[in-house]
Formats: structure tokens, C-alpha cells, sequence
């Protein structure tokens, strides 16, 4: 029997709710206490943060699933969606 080691998974099966439910962001991993950070979506600044440590508001996070819905099942994030891009680098 192979053991791999490695990172855990960005999202587990069952974290990310379905279109229109609620995020359980109890856990101390989204939250950092000692920094605030534009959020991703709405670029007003936040403590809160994704599953993948960005910096997002939990309601913004809801609402981008609800109209991802799929793309949030895949462990995709609104900020994934432009990888490689950097804010504010929308030149033509």
C-alpha cells in the first residue's frame, strides 16, 4: 500500500455549501486577527479569510458561490479565475 504525503487538499467535500447556503468559517484559519486585507471581490478591507487564505468577506465569498456554483465545487475561487493576473493589470 502507497502513502502520499503532501498538502491537504485546498477544499474538502462538504465545505463548500450549496448555492444559496452558508460557509461554516468558525475555524481560526479564517480569520487573522492581526491584519486587514482588501477582499478579493469587493476590495473593502477584511480580517476574514478564504479557504485558501485570501482575503475575503464571508457574505461576498456566499454570494460569488451562489453564482459559481460550479466552479466553487471544483475548489475554484473568484481570484482563481485570473490566475497568473494581478490586480489592477487589466491594460488591453
Amino acid at each position: 500500500m502507497t502513502r502520499t504525503r503532501g498538502k491537504k487538499p485546498a477544499v474538502e467535500p462538504g465545505l463548500i455549501p450549496a448555492p444559496g447556503g452558508l460557509l461554516d468559517w468558525r475555524d481560526a484559519s479564517h480569520f487573522d486577527r492581526w491584519q486587514d486585507r482588501p477582499c478579493a471581490l469587493c476590495d473593502h478591507p477584511t480580517p476574514m479569510r478564504s479557504h485558501a487564505g485570501e482575503p475575503v468577506h464571508k457574505s461576498c465569498a456566499e454570494s460569488w458561490i451562489a453564482a459559481h456554483p460550479v466552479e466553487a465545487r471544483l475548489g475554484r475561487f473568484a481570484s482563481d479565475v485570473q490566475a497568473g493576473r494581478r490586480r489592477g493589470d487589466d491594460h488591453a
